[in-house]
């Protein structure tokens, strides 16, 4: 178990060997909480995290972009390459559909005369590879050195400008590349570069912009870089009018600028926009006017600093320190800003907006964050109501809520319109959301007609012989309900409670109590014959990335519900249990996905984040404390191969942050946290309303993992679960372990959690 004292040896980079020698500590020393971040857990197996310089939510991801394109190399990076092509100002962290990586700086000495030999792209003919023991990786800065051209590159950020520093050896030729064809990776349906452009301004400024039809169907990106040197001389390379460039579809240039090697580093300040060129160079003038690339990361430093110390974190293995602030760090990536610093923002209408009395913000996960990433942001995040205002925004501007959003576009991914619960849990808790706006902008969802939504409301079922992923589009379209009418109970909306409150209910439709599995049900009423609970086909079948065993648990808002249609809280157990002993095998075309194995539970993949918390619901929360134990043993190591699944912009993340600290919320709208099995001794939490809630775990080990009793504020707690109200008051929340369950811990009902407290 990660509760044990044990040693790691970790020989890829000097920060992970420094972590590895780095003492057993119960608290992080000096208050630098960096020290205790390793962005390179999850760069490879299917992590697909970002590796750069950033700020917490920032524009700007500044970091390196591989050759290589594929499913791994959706953030541009992955360990398992060492190539390097340049230098890109944004990315996307932990998802499963690459984008951005767009606005590429790759420094150069002398160039290829050619290109190499079946060039298939510019960057083959100049990329460089790099050694990965030289490699360092911090949140706010980055260094490697391209060993083709023994150039040392440095990155570090502020939030919407990324300033790189490069060092030429000497006698070098000092060339740097401007790559605008490039990005992360195209999908196969879409065009990629539409249309892009560079203009030298004057000696040391360059502007331009790149336009590409990618996830991102409209994906407009603006850049002003400023040199610390003057361009000596310039090369614009377009389509046909050099070797260099590939031909393809309106004008793609790239261009090679030359600078004196005087034997002092090159910096290059690149600030970018969503909007225009002006606004670009706005954003770089307002945040970094000045050349100083220590401030400049030692800003960086304290601002990650600042948002890690929410949680003071302590345990007896470092190795768990690492991994609870590397999830911590990788949570705070996206959603990112997404405004200039005058408060102008593209809307997803397309047109140009001023931000009023919020700060608009992209990159909403929205399928994977629901889940934990937004009830994380509820207790310590002070922009949960930006969040939740940029996400009415994009409402007013398309007409319907967000899927998945990504600058300024609906990209429609997975299912579900999951903006909802994060909106409403924002509402419910408090936060400054006009009561008015949220209506308008959920109370049309019983209206909506696509994606099945119309047979949801006239037949209480998708067809899945009339919609692909019905079962998972029917189970989390009745999460979306369930939000709405929580809301309309909160504000006294009483007809529309009854009409979401039925819908929240129609998951019940897909239970076939002859299997006791959701399966999917066709136009006729009938189920879909040739039923194998483990079967998965991604594209084609009504279940997305998951199969009937991950997908019946697909009730977080009425698990009470959920074992009344199983017959009862035995059959239920007995099934919750056998989920977790069947075989593990998954049929030939199963979703890459579906990771992180025990029995068919998949802890890789978002839909079965939950379940391991049911056990509390039928009075046996011991068993959630074995099953949470398991998965931090066998899903979470400090290496980069660490996570077992996308890291889906915090939501692997989330997972774990939630779980080490003990409960973990079932329901995203209820404002409650089931409990599991702490990984921490103690955490002292700096809550958004200013208050302290500080956890504590009396003989945490390995051994010890079940709960014997809970304390709160000193006195006798005997429930299985906390209210968020309980910990906005502040106060201590004291848990006692044993080595044996006490199966008497949120026995009885009055206990246990509950859908509606």
């Amino acid at each position: 178990m990660f509760k044990q004292k044990k040693h790691i040896l970790l020989i890829i980079s000097p920060i992970l060997l420094f972590l590895a020698c780095h003492p057993k500590t119960s608290k992080v020393r000096g208050n630098n909480y960096l020290n205790f971040v390793n962005p390179l857990i999850g760069s490879g197996g299917h992590g697909h995290v970002f590796v750069g310089a950033s700020v917490p939510h920032g524009m700007v991801q500044l970091g390196p972009n591989n050759l290589t394109k594929g499913w791994d190399w959706c953030s541009g990076y992955h360990d398992s390459d060492s190539t390097i092509i340049g230098f890109a100002q944004t990315h996307l962290s932990g998802t499963g559909i690459a984008d951005l990586g767009d606005i590429i700086f790759m420094p150069v000495g002398k160039l290829p005369s050619r290109p190499m030999k079946d060039t298939a792209s510019f960057a083959k003919t100049y990329f460089s590879t790099f050694d990965k023991s030289t490699e360092i990786a911090k949140p706010h800065y980055y260094q490697v050195k391209l060993k083709r051209y023994q150039i040392e590159a440095e990155l570090t950020a502020s939030q919407r400008v990324g300033l790189q520093r490069y060092h030429f050896p000497k006698n070098s030729e000092a060339n740097v590349i401007v790559n605008l064809e490039e990005s992360v990776q195209s999908i196969l349906s879409r065009k990629g570069t539409l249309d892009a452009g560079i203009k030298i301004l004057n000696d040391t400024t360059i502007s331009g912009y790149r336009i590409s039809d990618e996830w991102a169907k409209d994906h407009k990106i603006y850049f002003t870089t400023v040199f610390s040197k003057p361009i000596l001389k310039h090369q614009i390379l377009s389509g046909a009018d050099t070797v260099y460039a590939k031909e393809a579809n309106g004008i793609r240039l790239n261009t090679i600028l030359n600078f004196e090697n005087d034997n002092q580093p090159l910096l290059l300040k690149t600030g970018i926009s969503y909007v225009s060129e002006a606004g670009a160079a706005l954003n770089l003038k307002t945040e970094m006017p000045g050349w100083d690339f220590e401030q400049t990361k030692a800003k960086a430093e304290e601002a990650w600093n600042k948002s890690l110390s929410k949680f003071d974190f302590e345990a007896q293995d470092s190795t768990i320190v690492t991994q609870f602030y590397t999830a911590l760090y990788h949570s705070q990536i996206a959603p990112s800003v997404f405004s200039d610093v005058n408060g102008d923002y593209r809307g997803a209408d397309g047109k140009i907006y001023q931000a009023k009395g919020f700060t608009p913000y992209t990159i909403f996960s929205l399928w994977d964050t629901y889940r934990a990433v937004h009830p994380l942001y509820t207790l310590t995040d002070e922009r949960v109501a930006d969040y939740a205002n940029s996400l009415l925004a994009i409402q007013e501007q398309q007409g319907t809520m967000p899927v998945w959003h990504l600058v300024g576009n609906e990209t429609g991914t997975m299912v579900g319109f999951h903006s909802i619960p994060v909106v409403v849990d924002a509402y419910l808790k408090g936060f400054n959301l006009s009561q008015e706006r949220v209506w308008n902008a959920i109370k049309g969802f019983e209206d909506y007609n696509q994606l099945g939504l119309k047979d949801t409301r006239e037949q209480g079922y998708i067809s899945a012989d009339q919609e692909s992923w019905s079962v998972a589009k029917g189970l989390e379209y009745a999460i979306d309900s369930y939000a709405i009418a929580k809301f309309a109970a909160q504000t006294g909306k009483k007809e529309a409670f009854k009409t979401y409150f039925k819908s929240s209910q129609n998951y019940k439709n897909y239970f076939d109590k002859s299997t006791g599995f959701m399966r999917g049900k066709l136009s006729d009423g009938s189920w879909r014959a040739n039923f194998n609970p483990y079967h998965s086909i991604h594209m084609e079948d009504d279940y997305v990335e998951g199969n009937a065993w991950q997908y019946t648990w697909l009730v977080p808002h009425d698990v009470e519900g959920l074992i009344n249609v199983f017959g009862g809280e035995n059959k239920f157990t007995t099934k919750l249990d056998s989920l977790f002993t069947v075989k593990s095998d998954l049929n030939e075309g199963a979703s890459i996905d579906i990771t992180g194995m025990i029995g068919q539970y998949a802890h890789g993949n978002e839909p079965s984040h939950h379940i391991l918390y049911l056990y509390p619901f039928v009075g046996q929360q011991w068993k959630t404390a074995e099953k949470v134990c398991e998965v931090f043993d066998k899903f979470y190591k400090a290496t980069p191969n660490g996570l077992i699944g996308n890291e889906d912009c915090g939501q692997m993340s989330a997972w774990y942050i939630f779980s080490s600290m003990g409960f973990y919320p079932v329901n995203p709208v209820n404002g409650m946290f089931v409990f599991g099995s702490p990984l921490a001794d103690k955490i002292n939490i700096t809550l958004n309303n200013g208050k302290k809630f500080k956890i504590i775990a009396l003989h945490n080990s390995a051994t010890h993992k079940y709960i014997q009793s809970v304390k709160l504020n000193g006195k006798a707690y005997t429930k299985s679960y906390i209210m968020y109200d309980d910990i906005m008051n502040g106060g201590t929340l004291e848990y006692t372990m044993g080595s044996k369950p006490n199966k008497a811990f949120g026995l009885t009902k009055t206990d246990r959690p509950v859908s509606n407290p």
